[in-house]
């Protein structure tokens, strides 16, 4: 039987939470006008560094948008009051230097759209959920994201890439464009060893 990490309850109904924006989402790019948020400009411009890898990358692009100061946005992600806002995108082939666009009409999670963000300072940053391609039984092909020993908990999962956390003023009615470039990658998570005796 596989041993996988558990998840704490916080943790848990947050990846569900963002399970349900990649299922509503989809492949990016859709009109989400139903769920009537504001329209704005603002856009964030998501890429990575060759530095990190000279593949193009599949995988899920999360934008967070955070109001806490005291630990990274990826770790802010959760349904509860203290949860931080959320995007995501689907990408393939995403190429270096290529830009993954969040804008508005890119789903999001608690707020379900940029133009409903209020105004004011935030601590952004990116992360790419890289996936694998895997070729079943049946000969079907899927992408999906290998579990690594983190119990399949993205901002944790060694591997993936992430920019450095940066503040930025954000305002909806004013638009504009934020460029972030991950340029970092989750490290393997450390085996603890058994004490001797």
């Amino acid at each position: 039987m596989m041993a996988v990490s558990p998840f704490s309850r916080a943790g848990f109904v947050g990846f569900l939470s963002l399970l349900a924006l990649s299922a509503c989402q989809g492949s990016g790019g859709e009109d989400w006008s139903e769920f009537r948020a504001p329209p704005t400009d603002l856009e964030f411009a998501i890429s990575f560094s060759d530095a990190l890898s000279s593949e193009a990358q599949d995988g899920r692009v999360i934008l967070i948008i955070s109001k806490q100061e005291e630990r990274e946005p990826r770790f802010g992600v959760s349904s509860g009051a203290g949860g931080q806002q959320a995007f995501g995108i689907d990408v393939e082939g995403l190429a270096p230097g290529a830009e993954a666009v969040i804008g508005d009409a890119v789903f999001g999670f608690p707020l379900e759209g940029l133009g409903l963000v209020p105004a004011g300072e935030y601590t952004v940053q990116a992360v790419l959920n890289r996936y694998e391609t895997f070729t079943r039984s049946d000969g079907h092909t899927v992408k999906l994201p290998p579990d690594r020993g983190e119990g399949q908990q993205w901002a944790r999962k060694p591997g993936n890439f992430s920019s450095t956390p940066q503040m930025v003023r954000v305002n909806p009615m004013a638009g504009g464009r934020v460029e972030i470039v991950m340029d970092q990658v989750v490290p393997e998570m450390q085996r603890t060893q058994p004490a001797a005796g």
